[in-house]
């Protein structure tokens, strides 16, 4: 099938919600598209839409996620724009996309994933094991806050919201000792002067599709399933197979604390994944290996093994 190519006349609508780091990625999505298709800048339109989570009076609240609908919060109002027409395709950072697409919808382009550690900002300190006993961390990461208080008990976890230069101008106003971001953030907004001491994921096993770029379209509209196939990373969807396949059969909700990795090395897919209760007084762990293309069944197989692990009372707090 011949692609209908845009063109500055008719430009393909890419749309991204208005913060910095969702443009750098629409950005890289619109330079990686051009090179594929040898097209100028202006055959695209990138389109910003305001989505819920990006609410300002909420966020100044540092109102939990959790409070106002977590995931679906910064792809609700995105992906009705794209069922009406309004867009073509949409960037997504991938750790925000529920596991299921609204009918007439597809996400199965995956931009090359970025570092996929967590960052520890302090203007003073270097890492998690310098916080003083009773220490303020800020993070609005239901994962982080279990996380750190599974390790570090002792810590004062406050809620922390916004963009990255909305978090970092409340740790310099002194709201926290300590926040939080992923390292692909700070990479691509080259922000090379933040704080940033890389997290290993040995100490904190990041988020289910950390650092990767998703691409969402319409599932009856070739020209653009033609288009983004051109740009697709098959390691990085192999991965993110094994990833969301996890995250679904945990708790695609994203009311449960949940961190999963699949790494692929020497032909071999590795699928680490933790599952935690919110106030981090209990935290299951499990690590595997198999072929590539088994990464889903994997999957599927290590949330039976810890949802087991965890037994019947471990959810007794969503009750």
């Amino acid at each position: 099938m011949t692609l209908t190519l845009p063109s500055p006349a008719s430009p393909l609508k890419i749309g991204t919600r208005g913060s910095p780091l969702a443009l750098a990625q629409a950005y890289e999505t619109r330079q990686r598209l051009g090179t594929a298709f040898d097209l100028p800048e202006d055959a695209f339109e990138i389109v910003v839409i305001k989505t819920t989570g990006d609410n300002r009076a909420m966020i100044d609240a540092d109102r939990p996620l959790k409070e106002i609908g977590n995931k679906g919060l910064f792809t609700k109002e995105i992906e009705e724009a794209m069922l009406r027409g309004d867009i073509d395709i949409a960037v997504h950072s991938t750790k925000d996309m529920p596991v299921e697409q609204p009918a007439g919808l597809v996400l199965d382009t995956f931009l090359p994933r970025e570092d996929v550690r967590d960052a520890f900002i302090s203007p003073s300190l270097n890492s998690i094991h310098d916080l003083p006993n009773g220490a303020v961390v800020g993070t609005s990461s239901l994962r982080r806050r279990a996380q750190l208080l599974n390790r570090r008990p002792d810590l004062n976890v406050v809620e922390f919201r916004g963009n990255v230069q909305t978090r970092l101008k409340k740790l310099t106003d002194g709201v926290a000792d300590c926040t939080f971001l992923a390292m692909a953030g700070i990479r691509r907004l080259n922000m090379d002067d933040v704080p940033a001491t890389a997290i290993s994921p040995e100490d904190m096993l990041p988020a289910i599709a950390q650092g990767t770029i998703g691409i969402e379209r319409r599932s009856d509209d070739p020209r653009a399933a033609g288009m983004l196939e051109a740009i697709h990373h098959s390691e990085t969807g192999y991965r993110l197979l094994a990833e969301r396949a996890l995250l679904a059969a945990l708790d695609g909700s994203c009311e449960t604390p949940i961190a999963g990795l699949a790494d692929i090395s020497g032909g071999i897919l590795r699928l680490r994944g933790e599952v935690l209760r919110p106030d981090g007084s209990d935290s299951i762990a499990e690590d595997t290996t198999g072929v590539i293309g088994d990464g889903a069944e994997m999957a599927r197989a290590m949330a039976e093994k810890l949802l087991t692990k965890a037994g019947p009372g471990f959810f007794d707090w969503k009750n």
